[in-house]
């Protein structure tokens, strides 16, 4: 198929992601220094606010990394980067044969023991089609690594937005893309560099956890670990932001920080009546940013 150039100015997430920030971003920046040097999201996701940044000009001439433990979610972003006309003709197969039946069967290839073997497009292409036709874009898998969330029911799904997948290309063409811990984010950091953490939020209540992004849980254990590097990188002269839910827990844990408080829309609650405004937080070091 014949696809047009990149059409830059309008660069954007290619997933959809539970608890992504496209709808905050407006709240996020203005807590961004004026000035910084190189770029981290080691708990990439969606991306937005790489992809915002990108997009307003703030990225030029920094180096810039994103991390993340979702093997399938950073192959996703490598095609992206390094062969999206490939993957836009390979979205249209996914695209043409969409049905209940062939979400499910393309859902089970990972219990297939050859699934690694296939092509890195193959993979990203059940990676996106997956998160365009799936239950609210919720990426969730079982301790076994397994997808397994159910069909979404959405009449005509954008599996192949070529537009969106051209210039998240673009915008990653000099991105180090890394399939790692967010730990590994202190081997590259220097003072004064930029790291945003948003992590899998901390429950608000015991049943509320959708922290299975990865086959690891994330829950008080790895939240206080996460302090210990936010620390560490704030000890190191780096700016540090945070995004996480408005509990007692994370207030405490980061008491010594200065914590602000945003408002997201709850979309993904199963009960309509149930979703609306939510409180976050957004916690950073502010002793070191440039006011």
């Amino acid at each position: 198929m014949t696809t047009p150039l990149e059409i830059k100015n309008d660069y954007q997430p290619f997933v959809k992601w539970v608890g992504g920030k496209r709808g905050l971003l407006s709240q996020i920046i203005p807590l961004l220094p004026k000035s910084f040097n190189n770029y981290f999201e080691p708990f990439v996701g969606g991306g937005a606010l790489f992809f915002e940044l990108y997009k307003i000009g703030l990225l030029k001439n920094k180096k810039v990394f994103l991390f993340d433990i979702n093997a399938e979610l950073i192959n996703a972003y490598n095609v992206v980067k390094k062969y999206p006309n490939q993957l836009i003709n390979e979205l249209e197969i996914f695209k043409k044969n969409h049905s209940k039946e062939f979400y499910y069967e393309v859902r089970s290839w990972d219990r297939e023991n050859d699934f690694l073997q296939r092509s890195e497009i193959q993979r990203a292409s059940r990676f996106i089609y997956l998160n365009k036709t799936c239950f609210n874009g919720l990426y969730r898998v079982n301790k076994s690594n397994q997808n397994n969330v159910p069909i979404g029911s959405y009449k005509n799904p954008n599996i192949c937005d070529y537009e969106v997948i051209l210039n998240a290309s673009h915008a990653l063409k000099n991105v180090n893309i890394l399939n790692v811990s967010y730990k590994e984010v202190l081997k590259y950091t220097s003072r004064n560099d930029l790291i945003y953490f948003d992590p899998p939020y901390y429950p608000l209540t015991q049943t509320a956890s959708f922290t299975s992004y990865s086959e690891f849980d994330f829950l008080e254990k790895e939240q206080i670990q996460l302090y210990e590097i936010f620390k560490s990188l704030s000890e190191k002269g780096c700016n540090v932001l945070h995004s996480n839910s408005d509990t007692e827990f994370i207030k405490d844990l980061y008491k010594d920080f200065e914590i602000k408080e945003i408002f997201a829309n709850r979309f993904i609650n199963s009960k309509g009546s149930e979703r609306g405004k939510i409180s976050e937080v957004i916690v950073r070091n502010e002793n070191v940013y440039n006011f």
